[in-house]
């Protein structure tokens, strides 16, 4: 007996110093591309994340419990995103933030959905994501994010307004956001009675868009609407740069980083595109903006808004008295949170309510909101 006693007596130190320890955190996996050609959004979910679980720590927890962030890297890929999916389940993870692309987050969806797992991601935007839960009755899918659609009706009137008597061209790079977003766009602009000259996709990932700019140019387009990513983007106007062929660009809210300034150079001068209102200016955002500040990070982008993801599910949580996911989720469709974006619900889908957008102008490297 003696034996046996000296025996556990380590072993139960053990489990009292790792696993026991452990199951007093609230474990939440961030989930998006830390690698990869948009790794700089996956750098502004990453910091959110992180600083808002600092904070609530900071704040005694939720419910006397630690907030405990893991992350996961999944490139922007579909392939590996499920892999990363299927990888969090197994490791008895119950709360998401991500995944960051709607590529990814699509069928990501569908592996946490069967385990009951509460993702939310903070900004895939593709409406098949929440509305292929609604159909299957999948309650643990949820978005702290305008989708597509939402953003569409909003920019189609706005571009018919402004360029309608212009030569409009419409391109993608075929992936689920971009194609997603130009398709929304395109039928508000053709159901308003504006036609675009050409609509087409592009291969993601090349370095030359020669023939893409030759194509513009020669059908003579005076304002591009591309549904894609800041690199893509980036490129063709720099390459349009070098023939001294000058077109308006307008993009949805991808390039809301500063390495699209990078990419496109001083070309990046006049693009515009949608975005929710820059939370930086709120009175909620004040107290992360001082933690950004000591950590020499601009929180810009998305950043805010994983950090809102966080507190969103920390609130479900603490709200709803429980970590089950199914139970959180339910709180979360009748039950206003606080977070830095404000006060936020969400509907029988699981979208947020209520998305805003306004339209910002890049210059000098640098975007602000569009006054005229």
């Amino acid at each position: 007996m003696k034996r046996e006693y000296a025996y556990c007596l380590p072993v139960l130190a053990l489990l009292a110093s790792t696993g026991l320890a452990r199951a007093q955190d609230i474990t939440i996996a961030v989930a998006g591309p830390l690698t990869g050609p948009v790794a700089t959004i996956g750098e502004q979910i990453k910091n959110g994340a992180e600083l808002a679980a600092q904070a609530i720590n900071q704040s005694g927890g939720v419910n006397g419990r630690n907030i405990k962030v893991v992350l996961y890297d999944d490139a922007c890929d579909p392939k590996q995103a499920v892999a990363i999916a299927n990888r969090i389940v197994a490791e008895g993870i119950k709360f998401v933030n991500g995944h960051a692309c709607s590529g990814s987050s699509i069928p990501a969806s569908e592996v946490y959905a069967e385990a009951d797992v509460l993702m939310m991601s903070p900004s895939s935007s593709h409406p098949t994501m929440t509305d292929k839960a609604a159909e299957q009755g999948w309650t643990t899918v949820m978005r702290l994010y305008g989708r597509d659609d939402a953003q569409g009706k909003f920019i189609g009137p706005w571009i018919k307004q402004n360029y309608g008597s212009k030569k409009i061209a419409i391109l993608h790079d075929k992936s689920a956001y971009g194609k997603g977003l130009a398709d929304v766009v395109k039928a508000s602009l053709n159901a308003s009675g504006v036609k675009e000259v050409f609509y087409e996709g592009i291969n993601a990932g090349e370095k030359d868009y020669t023939a893409v700019v030759n194509r513009l140019k020669t059908q003579g387009v005076e304002f591009l609407y591309f549904g894609g990513y800041h690199t893509e983007a980036g490129l063709i106007l720099r390459q349009a740069g070098d023939q001294n062929y000058k077109f308006q660009l307008m993009m949805g809210d991808s390039i809301a980083t500063p390495e699209f300034g990078s990419v496109a150079g001083r070309a990046a001068d006049g693009t515009l595109f949608t975005f929710p209102p820059d939370a930086r200016d709120s009175e909620a955002a004040k107290g992360a903006i001082a933690q950004f500040q000591r950590i020499n990070f601009v929180p810009e982008g998305f950043t805010l808004f994983s950090y809102a993801t966080i507190q969103a599910l920390a609130g479900g949580i603490a709200k709803a008295g429980s970590t089950d996911p199914k139970a959180v989720a339910k709180t979360l469709r009748s039950a206003n949170v606080d977070t830095v974006l404000g006060p936020v619900t969400f509907d029988d889908k699981g979208d947020v309510k209520d998305p805003k957008y306004i339209i910002n102008v890049w210059k000098d490297g640098k975007y602000s909101r569009l006054t005229q």
